[in-house]
């Protein structure tokens, strides 16, 4: 038996050659990496192949590659992907997603059925439209890879607009960071050349990404059916404008409009170090025939809520502003807030204008008192409310009121994935769409991580 040997950049190209020059069937006994090229000894060489065959006219396996010159020249067809498959396949395996894994691996697997295939000729033609799918799918996903990772040279201008639209808005850079994968993942080369699309799809998936609190409907109809009384706890930081959204709270279910019908509520706040917050509750109180009490501990709380509950729906507890790196104080006013019973709801109360560092702060600090919602105010005192959406997103927390301004009770809302979204900055929003997307303000929620 004659041993020959061939000189390639892959074992395919080594292959290739072999078909090409002698049109015979043939089997390859080993193979070797080499060098190839180069000046001076190897200076500028480049990776390649020596393969060691011999002719076998009898064999049942013949070489996909002479056979395929009959069969139309299936080599020629799948020359460049193959070339790219075996760069794809020289790449730290390490480094590739899963997704590319697995067509990296659904491209090897075809290969080798194409291979060791006993009918060369139909096996060329019915395996390789296999091959070059699995092929130009794993090409599709690593050029969007490419053109994504690249740190703006010739970045594909749908990543560029979106991470501008994004920043624009003060979204964090790990809520973009999940889009722009989003983008590589659901949107083909096609949709990403429409920037139009890019930016609908953008919308949605922040739409997607916004969670509505959903409050039981029977408390809306006057509580023929639910327990009494409904206790909300509103908790937060200084400053963000607690004993304001409590009086307007007490405003929409104590005075009732057209959504709520109105219902018997009552205050009481246990921030009795600030006179100034018992008397503009007792004042607000008086305008609108709403009872008013301060309490200061745990016992007195729980006495307040019992000596009530008979005849009244709603009570809203205003507390004490603390900063949330006070853990001590925390722990004192959460001792007191005990007294609301296991079934008190908790809103953590946040302004919009807060930086995305702090919210985050305030969010983790907060957890021991186990907030249902978050409330977001003073939305008008600031253009940008990304930092508001990427915090709550990547925490998995819901909105249930948003407020914006000083008026009592018509500037505070039922919160909505439209009213955040027609405050986003630099994109054409069309509210009809929007609305029907998301109806009611309710998102069809994905969990963020």
């Amino acid at each position: 038996m004659e041993m020959y040997v061939e000189r390639g950049e892959s074992r395919m190209d080594c292959e290739l050659k072999i078909a090409r020059k002698y049109n015979r069937h043939f089997q390859i006994l080993r193979e070797k990496e080499i060098r190839l090229g180069g000046i001076l000894g190897g200076l500028f060489s480049k990776p390649g192949i020596e393969v060691e065959f011999y002719f076998s006219p009898k064999s049942q396996s013949a070489s996909i590659y002479a056979s395929s010159l009959q069969a139309g020249n299936y080599q020629s067809q799948t020359a460049e992907p193959r070339r790219f498959y075996e760069n794809a396949r020289q790449t730290d395996v390490s480094q590739l997603d899963d997704a590319k894994k697995k067509l990296l691996a659904a491209a090897e697997g075809r290969l080798q059925s194409i291979n060791s295939a006993t009918d060369a000729p139909r096996a060329g033609k019915d395996s390789s439209q296999q091959f070059l799918d699995a092929i130009n799918e794993l090409k599709d996903m690593v050029q969007k890879n490419n053109i994504a990772n690249n740190n703006g040279k010739d970045e594909h201008p749908a990543f560029i607009r979106v991470k501008e639209l994004l920043r624009q808005n003060d979204f964090s850079e790990k809520y973009i960071e999940k889009m722009l994968d989003r983008l590589k993942k659901e949107m083909s080369l096609d949709q990403l050349n429409d920037l139009k699309t890019v930016q609908d799809h953008l919308l949605n998936w922040i739409g997607e990404s916004i969670s509505v609190f959903k409050e039981d409907a029977a408390f809306y109809s006057g509580f023929t059916e639910v327990r009494k009384p409904r206790v909300m706890v509103l908790i937060g930081p200084t400053g963000v404008g607690k004993t304001t959204t409590i009086s307007k709270l007490a405003a929409i279910y104590g005075i009732g409009n057209d959504e709520t019908p109105a219902i018997e509520v009552k205050m009481i706040t246990i921030d009795a170090f600030r006179i100034c917050a018992k008397d503009q509750l007792e004042h607000i109180g008086a305008i609108m025939q709403i009872p008013v009490s301060c309490v200061d501990s745990r016992q007195d709380l729980r006495k307040e809520i019992a000596l009530c509950s008979d005849e009244t729906d709603l009570v809203l507890i205003d507390t004490i502003g603390k900063s949330p790196k006070d853990a001590s104080k925390l722990g004192e006013m959460k001792e007191i807030l005990d007294g609301a019973g296991r079934a008190a709801e908790y809103h953590l109360v946040i302004s919009a204008g807060t930086k995305t560092s702090d919210i985050e702060e305030i969010l983790r600090q907060f957890e021991p008192f186990n907030y249902k919602a978050v409330i977001l105010t003073k939305i008008d005192e600031t253009d940008r409310i990304g930092n508001i959406i990427s915090a709550l997103a990547e925490k998995n927390k819901s909105v249930s009121y948003i407020t914006d301004g000083q008026e009592v009770p018509v500037d505070i809302k039922r919160a909505s994935v439209t009213r955040f979204l027609i405050n986003l900055e630099g994109f054409k929003i069309d509210r009809d769409k929007i609305e029907e997307r998301f109806p009611s303000g309710e998102a069809e929620q994905f969990k963020w991580r």
